[in-house]
């Protein structure tokens, strides 16, 4: 008897340094994640980017389904980081302004990605312990 309740107690000892190794992974990845890209409407911007070469503020706004002032405001920010270009010019008499990703986006969007699949797979391994 007392050799089963040792070998259950060893078991519920290894499910919780499991799951504290678990939750430090999930902890450590969701303090490093990038706060410029994580924001939804920035995050939204640079996936569009992403597979796209190039879209058109207007192309934009009807693709995130934002406002005009909304947009404008989130597209700086990542400007002003250099993940994304804005270049701005007339078709005729019409202004037109044109966003594109740039390498540094590219590789924090992999990054961010990266850092979100690890805070799943943490998340999903706690998950997976059996809970008494």
């Amino acid at each position: 008897m007392a050799a089963k309740s040792g070998a259950m107690r060893e078991a519920r000892e290894e499910r919780a340094r499991r799951s504290a190794s678990g939750a430090r992974a999930a902890e450590t990845a969701a303090a490093s994640l990038n706060r410029v890209i994580h924001e939804r409407t920035r995050l939204a911007i640079v996936s569009a980017l992403a597979v796209n070469p190039s879209l058109a503020f207007i192309e934009m706004k009807r693709l995130l389904r934002v406002s005009d002032g909304n947009l404008s405001v989130h597209a700086r920010k990542l400007e002003d980081a250099g993940y994304i270009s804005c270049t701005k010019s007339f078709a005729g008499r019409l202004p037109k302004t044109e966003y594109r990703l740039m390498a540094a986006g590219r590789r924090a969007l992999e990054k961010y990605l990266d850092h979100m699949e690890a805070l799943i797979r943490a998340t999903r391994e706690g998950e997976s312990s059996p809970q008494r």
